[in-house]
């Protein structure tokens, strides 16, 4: 398949999707566009997913298996709208307790709202602050989860580092994120679709497809499997993996502090 894969030092953090940056330009840019995508942010995915993050992301928290317990406590960073973190609060029958983290004030904004009508309200916090900055102390939380954000935060190493800092010794990590296609004939499919249906798509439902321009071609810039991986070992993380889903559009990395 080809694509613009370069590793997080290659030039992550001084690129907006396939547009060369300033360092330290690519986060105001990243910030405008989930400004104007917050409200139909999970119509967004399901159009850059076909609707199949919601599977994704059921499988990653079934992975993650939260304990049905008092207690136990998780981070959920870069998940503004507070889809992944409802779920994990779910199968723990209630019992666990977050802080969903996002450097957008609307996605929290979105999210604070809908954790409120679905009677969240007590298991989680929602706090606006850079995943490579976290406001927490050393080995504050039992999990740290990401999912379809991490490609968006410029230095990547250091976002690891910090989810390294935080976790607890035998704390997991666990990143979700578009991916390197592994099968033939899905990949040409999944490229068409990516370069001119998920933008025109964009423009019909949102009235605007720059964003979604943006997305598709922050997908292709992110490291391959084996690449990402590497680097979650280089954070210190042990027992890294990765499972692919769909084949490969999206894949499941973890870890574990050890």
């Amino acid at each position: 398949m080809s694509k613009s894969r370069v590793t997080a030092e290659g030039g992550m953090a001084t690129s907006y999707g396939f547009t060369p940056v300033d360092e330290g330009e690519k986060q105001q840019l990243v910030n405008d566009v989930f400004h104007r995508v917050a409200k139909r942010y999970d119509v967004m995915n399901d159009v850059m997913s076909g609707g199949l993050h919601r599977a994704w992301k059921d499988a990653m928290v079934a992975a993650l298996n939260p304990p049905r317990k008092p207690g136990w406590r998780f981070l959920d960073v870069a998940g503004g709208t507070g889809d992944v973190a409802f779920r994990i609060v779910e199968a723990s029958s209630r019992q666990a307790s977050g802080v969903v983290l996002d450097i957008n004030g609307s996605m929290l904004a979105v999210g604070a709202e809908r954790a409120g009508k679905r009677r969240l309200a007590d298991n989680l916090e929602f706090v606006e602050a850079n995943a490579e900055n976290l406001p927490f102390p050393d080995n504050s939380f039992d999990a740290y989860t990401i999912a379809f954000g991490i490609r968006n935060v410029p230095d990547i190493d250091k976002a690891l580092a910090e989810a390294s800092r935080v976790l607890r010794r035998g704390g997991r990590f666990l990143c979700l994120e578009f991916s390197e296609v592994q099968m033939p004939i899905l990949d040409k499919v999944y490229e068409a679709w990516s370069f001119h249906g998920i933008p025109r798509l964009g423009q019909a439902i949102a009235g605007d497809g720059e964003p979604y321009r943006y997305l598709v071609e922050s997908i292709r810039k992110f490291p391959s499997q084996p690449d990402f991986a590497a680097m979650i070992r280089r954070a210190g993380f042990a027992r890294v993996g990765w499972t692919d889903y769909t084949g490969g559009i999206a894949a499941l990395h973890s870890g574990w502090k050890i």
